[in-house]
């Protein structure tokens, strides 16, 4: 993903240098300042849109073609008032933004013009400042739209914009924003994770098309007092949502003053292995929507987060003004930059509620229920449409103990797509099921892109592999990477699925080399399954099944450092279909000795799992 160069490799290493000596200063409100311009409709129409048939008063980001000395002011304002960095006017100039205007076929163009004015700006202040070095941030704001709630109560399934949607016009207008000179980008007021994956995919893209890339931040901002998105995110979540897009900072803006943004900032700066960025309101908004903090209120919270090295970059959001900036650069001026901890390479997953998989957590339980391929019973609900009972078949595998749940829509009579779609969708509603990370399982690329594209958390893909050979292997883990996925990887090749100990461990291995050299992918979002299959078939070549894989097992945790193992548990025991004691025993058992030669999760029935000390001896001892 990051190979790509960087095109200006020389302003990411004073960035980089500033950084370690001290805290950067962003700008304030670009929205207060242009209030209190008092502009009227005149000024937003210009002589360009006098014939525009719609209202463009408040549409801020147009004033860049038709008053551009206004924002340019604004620009200035804030860099004589300390701030090292500066966002374009664009906070809303992506095409689904600007449809409100009916302006959408000017978002490049405005995009373009505002990095270029606030790029001229900055090139002439610093000119005027040989001391000083200066950056513009070219602002992604985050659409009025939602990819993962649904804007009718009456039918939770529907969305207003699709992942698609969202990534092209992200991605259009970080082309004009790159193409006028943004020295960074930054995703901000993400409220929607989703919202934000899709923005992260589309800028790759542009940076693929373009052939360079400039540093990337991410800004959320947390709702209310429960320290959430409001997409239900926790900050941990949202962090290993993104994580795998390599930022050069992420942090937190907008919706709450400083004062009540502390606990939060606090949990990012404690999980984020990058720099923490903050610019908060400047208070909460008042009975008249206005805001309160003084910049000498602001500037004490801020300085005393600061000073407990919580801090690499600091700024304003709604209400704060050049004063606000001067003050807050004064207060944490002195100040330690916040030292950036290394982090455990362990798997981090998220639903609603982060995941992270330690060697404390032993084991992790995947629930196979909501599954078409496994349960009869949840393949007529889906056949039937019988969606609420569906969702009732997940819930249960989350109260009785998944950790994370199995998804699978590949049946012949089914539209898998539309099914995985419409079933995650509706997931996402039902926070108590949301809360755990979604494995998206198919045999199919098109229903598992399906599913990656409604998932606002880091969720598993299920499974990819080299059976069509390596070059659509590694195209599929690019976009699982992109994506913010972890993977499994089935041990099966272009002579067929392992079925020998040798087999096994050789595949992985294979793959294990392409995903960390070729593709970039973390060992600890790798997943190998070493194929479980049945044992006591009758047949005298199945017996080593079970021993094999749990060899497998342990030689591929050698070989491959940091990987994980899974596999699908109830294969193991399909030659005693209908005798769910003696499965049940088996599963235990199997488990028993996996785990301790390292298998690390389970596809399983959740909740039907035996105690191995409880096992009847002398079934134990059978199995």
């Amino acid at each position: 993903m990051n190979k790509i160069p960087y095109k200006n490799p020389e302003t990411v290493q004073r960035l980089e240098e500033m950084l370690k000596k001290r805290i950067l200063v962003l700008d304030g409100a670009m929205g207060t300042m242009i209030q209190a311009c008092e502009l009227d409709e005149k000024d937003f129409h210009g002589e360009r849109f006098l014939d525009h048939g719609t209202s463009l008063k408040g549409n801020n980001d147009i004033l860049t073609l038709t008053r551009p000395d206004v924002i340019a002011d604004i620009h200035r304002e804030f860099l004589e008032s300390g701030a090292d960095i500066i966002e374009t006017n664009t906070f809303n100039a992506t095409s689904i933004s600007q449809g409100d205007y009916h302006t959408e076929s000017l978002a490049e163009e405005l995009n373009f013009e505002s990095a270029v004015l606030a790029r001229s700006v900055v090139d002439q202040f610093m000119a005027d400042h040989p001391d000083r070095s200066c950056f513009v941030l070219g602002s992604l704001g985050p659409t009025n739209r939602t990819a993962s709630l649904s804007p009718d109560v009456n039918r939770p399934e529907f969305r207003n914009i699709s992942f698609a949607d969202l990534r092209d016009a992200y991605a259009e207008s970080a082309r004009g924003l790159l193409r006028g000179g943004s020295d960074l980008l930054v995703v901000e007021t993400v409220f929607d994770t989703l919202n934000c994956k899709a923005a992260l995919f589309g800028i790759e893209q542009v940076f693929e098309e373009l052939g360079y890339r400039v540093p990337v931040m991410v800004s959320g901002t947390i709702v209310d007092a429960s320290g959430r998105t409001l997409s239900g995110q926790t900050v941990e979540a949202f962090w290993h949502s993104i994580r795998h897009a390599k930022l050069f900072a992420v942090g937190l803006n907008c919706a709450l003053g400083a004062a009540e943004i502390r606990p939060w900032i606090q949990e990012l700066a404690r999980v984020a292995d990058c720099p923490v960025s903050l610019y908060p309101n400047a208070g909460l908004p008042n009975e008249l929507g206005e805001y309160d903090d003084t910049p000498d209120q602001m500037a004490g919270l801020l300085g005393d987060f600061a000073a407990e090295g919580l801090l690499n970059l600091v700024g304003g959001c709604c209400g704060t003004r050049p004063e606000h900036i001067a003050a807050i650069r004064a207060a944490t001026g002195e100040a330690q930059p916040r030292e950036i901890p290394r982090k455990t390479a362990w798997c981090r997953l998220s639903g609603l509620e982060p995941l992270t998989i330690t060697p404390e957590l032993n084991f992790v339980n995947i629930g196979e229920r909501t599954n078409v391929t496994g349960s009869a019973v949840f393949r007529r609900l889906i056949q039937n449409d019988d969606y609420p009972a569906a969702l009732d078949v997940a819930r249960q595998q989350v109260e009785n103990g998944a950790q994370i749940i199995d998804v699978n829509m590949d049946e012949g009579l089914l539209d898998g797509p539309k099914a995985m779609t419409t079933f995650l969708n509706l997931i996402a509603s039902e926070p108590d099921i949301a809360r755990v990370p979604v494995m998206i399982d198919s045999s199919r690329w098109d229903v598992l892109e399906a599913g990656l594209q409604c998932l606002q958390g880091k969720g598993v893909v299920n499974s990819i592999s080299m059976k069509e050979g390596e070059q659509p292997f590694r195209e599929q883990a690019r976009l699982v990477r992109r994506y913010g996925a972890a993977v499994i990887v089935m041990a099966f090749d272009e002579n067929g699925q392992a079925d020998s100990l040798e087999r096994r461990v050789t595949i992985c291995k294979r793959a294990w080399k392409i995903l960390t050299e070729d593709v970039g992918f973390p060992p600890e979002d790798i997943i190998f399954d070493p194929n479980i299959f049945a044992v006591a078939t009758g047949i005298e070549e199945h017996n080593s099944y079970g021993v094999d894989f749990i060899e497998a097992t342990r030689q591929i945790k050698k070989a491959c450092p940091g990987a994980l193992v899974s596999g699908g548990l109830s294969n193991i025991s399909f030659s005693f279909r209908g005798q769910e004691q003696i499965r049940e025993a088996i599963h235990s058992v199997f488990l028993y000795h996996a785990i301790q030669a390292g298998m690390d999760m389970a596809i399983v029935n959740a909740g039907q799992l035996e105690i191995y000390d409880e096992i009847d001896a002398r079934l134990r001892e059978a199995v």
